[in-house]
């Protein structure tokens, strides 16, 4: 090594990978299905041991420049009369240097950094990945260019994996569902927030609206309750015709909202699933970010558990001197600890995530309500926080020495 690495995925996990293999001397080509850079999403966390990593890449400082700044949070009624107004840092549980950032800012930021120095390869997606016959490599066809090998693939596509799914089978036999469903997409800022995010909640059903530093619009998100569905991942107007009939006749301003994400070029729709798989890799081709070990959105460590892991593969790739499957295996023992713990955590999250009655709403408001005037309230943050940073933290980051530049040159794709 090193040699040429195929990454499937230009969202988070894949640039970032780019970004460690490019410096260690790898020539890199990302591929995405998507005929741009996706800019949507919703606000992300970078906490704890993914602080570490952005600090190391250097886009900490980026990150910082980017950040939500939220203010407050608040739960509302029906009539939009606010319940309970907490600060944005008991909502989120961020503690030193931990952020928030639109997970679209965080994909310009690391395509930003990489686009120089790595093959980027918009509108095709992989059709096919077979070994080569020496076990060398892995020959790839793609839906629109041109065949190609590679020395190494990388499946950073997402809870939808296509990666994983031509190497590993169905995606049905690692997906595990927490019963809940969520939306997310831009609207207008008809309630003139400013940093701050506004929730209503009905029995299985949780409406939030906020808006971010340098925003003029709004985000929307939707949750509900609800076993898992039947329905294409791609298919918009599927999505939506779910998404309005499990909040038909919400209150608050639900109406509205749903109007809103009719329009929005960047709706988003699925359910909270994690991934569990007994290994991410095979021959010469591994798993990274949600398409190995989604934590779904319930964690809140997403985002950086795709930048940890890209660090930590990129560090054992470049530490195993050309044996792929022993670098494998040890990316796979430094990230399982922390993986389990975070999914341990998404399961209780998305339990709470929703409220199944009335009278548990009810109370809910009540507590939060008298949260601020309570001598223990510092308290009760700070078990909130460390919970959250228990598997924030729950990893210790090796140093895999000073990267060198890379000066492999990179190969034109056919488009």
């Amino acid at each position: 090594m090193p040699g040429t690495v195929l990454i499937s995925g230009a969202s988070v996990a894949g640039p970032a990978l780019a970004h460690w293999l490019h410096r260690y001397g790898f020539s890199v080509t990302v591929v995405e299905r998507a005929p741009a850079l996706r800019t949507g999403g919703y606000k992300v966390d970078i906490r704890g041991a993914a602080v570490e990593v952005a600090d190391r890449m250097g886009i900490l400082e980026d990150i910082q420049r980017a950040s939500t700044d939220m203010r407050n949070g608040a739960y509302v009624k029906d009539d939009g009369t606010r319940v309970a107004t907490l600060p944005a840092a008991i909502f989120g549980a961020r503690t030193g240097r931990d952020d928030e950032i639109m997970r679209g800012d965080l994909a310009r930021i690391l395509y930003e950094r990489t686009r120089a120095d790595v093959e980027y390869v918009f509108g095709d997606s992989i059709a096919s990945l077979t070994p080569t016959a020496d076990g060398s490599g892995v020959e790839v066809t793609f839906e629109r260019g041109a065949p190609r090998r590679f020395d190494l693939v990388v499946g950073a596509d997402g809870l939808h994996s296509t990666v994983r799914r031509l190497v590993f089978g169905p995606e049905e036999q690692f997906l595990r569902h927490l019963g809940t469903y969520l939306s997310a997409f831009s609207m207008p800022n008809e309630l003139g927030l400013d940093r701050e995010e506004l929730y209503y909640a009905e029995p299985g059903r949780l409406v939030c609206a906020y808006s971010s530093a340098g925003d003029p619009a709004a985000k929307g998100l939707l949750a509900f309750r609800s076993p898992r569905l039947s329905y294409d991942h791609r298919d918009r107007a599927q999505q939506l015709a779910l998404l309005e009939t499990a909040f038909d006749g919400a209150g608050w301003r639900t109406a509205r909202m749903l109007e809103a994400a009719r329009s929005a070029p960047d709706l988003y729709f699925d359910g909270l699933h994690l991934v569990e798989m007994d290994r991410w890799s095979r021959g010469r081709v591994v798993l990274l970010g949600d398409a190995a070990h989604c934590a779904s959105p319930a964690s809140g460590q997403g985002t950086g558990m795709a930048l940890v892991g890209a660090y930590v593969l990129a560090g054992e790739l470049a530490a195993a001197g050309g044996a792929p499957e022993a670098a494998f295996a040890r990316y796979e023992e430094e990230m399982r600890g922390y993986v389990a713990v975070n999914h341990e955590f998404a399961r209780k999250f998305a339990r709470e995530m929703t409220v199944d009655s009335r009278w548990g709403i009810r109370l809910r408001h009540l507590m939060l309500r008298m949260l601020p005037h309570m001598p223990w309230k510092n308290a009760v943050a700070k078990k909130i926080a460390e919970d959250v940073q228990r598997g924030a933290r729950a990893i210790t980051l090796k140093d895999y020495g000073r990267p060198v530049a890379a000066t492999a040159v990179r190969t034109p794709h056919a488009a």
